[in-house]
């Protein structure tokens, strides 16, 4: 499988990323109604609910990082991700899991 990787976005609009660590397990799920981007993914841990989204944007993106709009169409309702790096501009992940399977 080619390797997906994605940027959290928007932490400091939520729990911030100060807790976040390597190997941490993160869940993506789609946000169609979301009134600001139709492609939005929203990013949740478990026990804290949502953390962020995937980066839509140049500016929000860390390096070649893949935007939710790329990412949209490849991944079904809800997706797995672990956190790689943590960087001072943001959290950088890979898609482990694509698809709604368990």
């Amino acid at each position: 499988m080619e390797k997906i990787w994605f940027t959290i976005a928007g932490t400091n609009h939520h729990q911030g990323m100060d807790f976040m660590k390597p190997k941490m397990k993160v869940t993506l799920k789609k946000e169609p109604d979301n009134e600001y981007d139709p492609e939005a993914i929203r990013v949740e841990m478990e026990g804290l609910g949502l953390v962020g989204y995937v980066a839509n944007s140049p500016y929000t993106r860390i390096g070649e990082s893949w935007s939710a709009g790329r990412i949209y169409d490849r991944i079904g309702n809800t997706a797995k991700g672990k956190i790689r790096h943590i960087l001072p501009k943001g959290v950088l992940c890979e898609l482990i899991q694509k698809k709604d399977e368990e």
